[in-house]
């Protein structure tokens, strides 16, 4: 069982904003410092040509850390664990004005019909970050129907490296950040964001929007957000 580590940093007033070069290689040497870390994605906004561009300004930078499982996360994020140095006051300038949140999660990868074959581990792609921010009547339903159908509808998306479909988990902390609950997170995996934008205009987007319909009851909607993504090892 892999975990996911998520964090975000958001400045609504200011949504144009973005991290500074300088600042994203610091908090990459970090990263890449960090004790049990598998891998990690730094995401930074990017602009597709597609549906969902109503859902709001996307983190003008987030992280994805992976790990083999809690312990190894918790370990870092300890009152003394190697994390809290992303968290020093005043460290990263050009994310002064922004609120941070985090969020651990369980992660479930799918297959795709054409996966990347690149044996490079650091490179750039272009993520499709959804979040289902609200509940589902009943989640035992709800994962049961969404895992056994949808990924299975996503992986007909021309060009789709990549599916994860992360799910809660309950884990301990000691981030000066806040902790946010959505019940489920989905990235999509592509090669550029001309290659995002083609999917999200192609028949196999439609084939999930009417799965979409068939969801068991559940509130809050989703949110979509394109990403340019760096993939770093330890």
């Amino acid at each position: 069982m892999t975990i996911s580590y998520f964090v975000f940093f958001e400045d609504k007033e200011h949504p144009a904003e973005r991290i500074s070069e300088g600042d994203r290689r610091g908090i990459c040497q970090i990263i890449k410092r960090t004790p049990g870390l598998l891998k990690a994605h730094l995401y930074t906004p990017a602009i597709v040509d597609g549906p969902f561009r109503d859902d709001g300004p996307a983190p003008q930078f987030a992280l994805q850390l992976c790990f083999a499982g809690l312990p190894e996360l918790e370990a870092v994020i300890a009152p003394d664990g190697h994390l809290q140095a992303l968290a020093t006051p005043g460290a990263w300038t050009s994310l002064a004005g922004t609120v941070a949140a985090q969020q651990a999660m369980m992660t479930r990868s799918f297959p795709v019909l054409h996966p990347r074959h690149d044996p490079a581990v650091e490179r750039s792609s272009c993520s499709y970050l959804v979040h289902y921010p609200g509940r589902a009547e009943d989640l035992n339903i709800w994962l049961k129907y969404y895992l056994s159908h949808h990924p299975q509808l996503m992986k007909y998306l021309p060009g789709i490296r990549e599916i994860g479909i992360f799910t809660r988990v309950d884990w301990c902390d000691s981030m000066p950040w806040q902790r946010v609950y959505p019940m489920q997170r989905n990235i999509l995996v592509f090669d550029s964001p001309s290659a995002l934008s083609a999917a999200l205009n192609s028949p196999a987007l439609q084939d999930m929007r009417a799965d979409f319909k068939r969801f068991p009851p559940f509130t809050g909607g989703n949110i979509h957000h394109a990403m340019i993504t760096s993939t770093i090892a330890a």
